[in-house]
């Protein structure tokens, strides 16, 4: 008798997601962002980070103009002459790495502390959880500038005031999950082994915690990138050498009313669609992954 061919948990994945058009084609955007953004020097017509490729003659330019050097602006230039086609490509590679560092490294921090809420109970649950309960309380916004307003301006701050605002949506999961895991007879048996504790969470409960994981990440890098691009909007965020987006949206706000929408209006066209695409990807990948949330 032939054996009965066994379906991979990663293809039923990929089938069950294909099934949505509008999901396949927001992934698609989503791949499509990141292939802009890790290429952006490649893509990009200009560096808008060079003074010497910047020409201060061209400032405030409308789409499809071309400059005094004969180059062809497709969607015009800023008040300082930057062509607004490269500096959103380079915004958008700028809001991007940050979100995912920001969310790789907030990942990390909370699994490891739920996974020890978890594990160990008693008063290092009781603490770790208030934590996430005090955390969790405030506007993560409010919190994140009120960090900045102590750390100062730059990207390396924007990563830390983001990590420190999102931990605690991981550190809760992963405690919850980890919960009903231990209980469990696999656990019980590990135990019974005498296997390191270690070896116990990472090894056997880590790897069955990482579907809610991966949803809360998927919807934590569009809410990253939200959060970085209000920073910036307000002048808190990144430096004003290296815009994000957020940051272009700020500089042409004062132009809206006076007819130069296109300084404000694209970056916020950008930053929309990024926004709608990951997010319809993780609502979708929420769903695959909770059955009860299916429909």
């Amino acid at each position: 008798m032939s054996a009965i061919p066994v379906e991979s948990p990663f293809r039923r994945f990929v089938e069950d997601f294909v099934r949505s058009p509008t999901a396949v084609i927001a992934a698609i955007g989503v791949l499509g962002i990141a292939c802009v953004a890790i290429f952006a020097a490649q893509i990009a017509p200009q560096n808008p980070y060079d003074l010497a490729e910047i020409n201060i003659m061209d400032g405030s330019l409308p789409p499809g103009s071309v400059g005094f050097d004969g180059f062809h602006y497709w969607l015009g230039t800023d008040e300082q002459g930057r062509d607004m086609l490269s500096a959103m490509i380079y915004g958008l590679r700028i809001s991007l790495s940050v979100s995912l560092i920001a969310v790789g490294s907030a990942v990390a921090i909370g699994m490891s502390l739920g996974m020890l809420a978890a594990w160990s109970g008693g008063r290092v649950e009781a603490f770790i959880m208030r934590a996430v309960d005090i955390q969790l309380s405030f506007p993560a916004l409010l919190v994140a500038l009120l960090l900045l307003a102590i750390l100062g301006k730059g990207i390396d701050k924007v990563i830390i005031a983001l990590v420190l605002v999102q931990w605690a949506y991981f550190a809760r999961t992963v405690r919850g999950a980890a919960l009903v895991e231990i209980r469990k007879d696999y656990v019980m048996a590990a135990r019974c082994l005498a296997l390191q504790p270690m070896r116990i969470l990472f090894g056997h409960v880590l790897p069955n915690c990482l579907p809610p994981v991966i949803v809360i990440a998927t919807v934590q890098v569009a809410n990253a990138i939200a959060i970085e691009a209000s920073l910036s909007f307000l002048g808190v965020g990144v430096p004003i050498t290296e815009p994000s987006l957020g940051l272009l949206i700020s500089n042409g706000f004062g132009y809206l009313l006076s007819g130069r929408y296109w300084i404000s209006f694209y970056p916020g066209v950008v930053l929309l669609v990024t926004l709608v695409c990951i997010n319809v990807v993780g609502d979708h990948v929420r769903d695959i992954l909770n059955p009860r949330m299916q429909k």
